[in-house]
């Protein structure tokens, strides 16, 4: 069993949810306290032991290329003016040279689509997914805690799930288990956005993954799914009949930042998590509870 060592990150997106301010700024770049939020997913999976980092990219993102590379000014800048704790932060969050890999994705053809556009650089390795909209807050990372239950199954594909809100299952996708018992176990199925009362379980698909490479040989065929874009669910269910799949429901806690109310959750809470921030983040946001 070949180890988990890649993780393709999907930032090719427009960001829809989250206009006016993704119109000039990838969403991925909106910042969730002081960090651009694709800085914090990136983060996550280096912690997870990721050694290779596959962004599929679109036009308009270049400011993400040039986030995760040397501002020459700037460091000069900061240098001579002795800003020294400042420039070590800055530093440090770079990645080292060919650690990053871009792959453009020339179409918005959907998620499946551009998991597909990185499957030169993965080859034939197991490999991670992780959603940059989604902020997984965990300890350990919700990502290590799929590549664990990966090594767990030998090589089964994991899908990182959790309880979706009571009556709100029609929204989400929602997976089919052949019985529960624990945080890990096998799957059946998916079903979209099921009829409310006909979903098979609570549990809806989050944003990690760990898949087998086989995926991109179904990719490579399958069907338009909803909106007429390459689904990955849809995928992931045709794999399903040759390949072992199981749900973990992670342990941890979610923000989706490609939604309004999501991005400014992750903002407070991620600041008031903060040893250097926090404090001085609940008085400032006390009063305005108490007015």
């Amino acid at each position: 069993m070949k180890r988990v060592r890649k993780a393709v990150l999907p930032v090719a997106g427009l960001g829809t949810r989250m206009l006016p301010a993704a119109k000039t700024v990838p969403k991925e770049m909106l910042t969730v306290v002081d960090r651009p939020l694709i800085h914090h997913v990136l983060a996550e999976a280096r912690a997870s032991g990721i050694e290779h980092f596959v962004l599929v990219t679109g036009r308009g993102k270049g400011a993400m290329e040039n986030y995760f590379d040397h501002h020459v000014e700037l460091e000069a800048t900061l240098a001579a003016k002795k800003k020294t704790a400042i420039l070590e932060e800055l530093m440090a969050d770079l990645p080292t040279a060919g650690e990053i890999s871009y792959v453009r994705q020339m179409e918005p053809k959907g998620l499946g689509h551009a998991v597909w556009c990185a499957r030169d650089i993965i080859g034939d390795e197991p490999f991670a997914v992780l959603l940059p909209d989604m902020i997984m807050d965990a300890t350990p990372t919700a990502t290590a805690q799929a590549i664990s239950a990966f090594e767990q199954t030998e090589g089964g594909n994991i899908i990182v799930v959790e309880p979706c809100p009571p009556g709100m299952a029609h929204q989400y996708g929602i997976v089919a288990l052949d019985g529960q018992d624990g945080r890990l176990n096998r799957m059946t199925g998916m079903v979209e956005k099921p009829a409310p009362g006909t979903e098979p379980s609570n549990l809806f698909i989050s944003g990690r993954y760990v898949l087998d490479p086989a995926i991109f040989r179904v990719l490579e065929t399958v069907e338009r799914g909803a909106g007429g874009e390459i689904q990955l669910t849809d995928a992931m269910a045709k794999l399903m009949a040759i390949q072992p799949f199981y749900a973990l429901e992670y342990e941890g806690a979610t923000y989706d930042c490609g939604d309004k109310i999501g991005w400014l959750r992750a903002n407070v809470a991620l600041a008031l998590k903060r040893p250097d921030l926090g404090e001085a983040a609940c008085a400032a946001l006390a009063p305005l509870f108490s007015a």
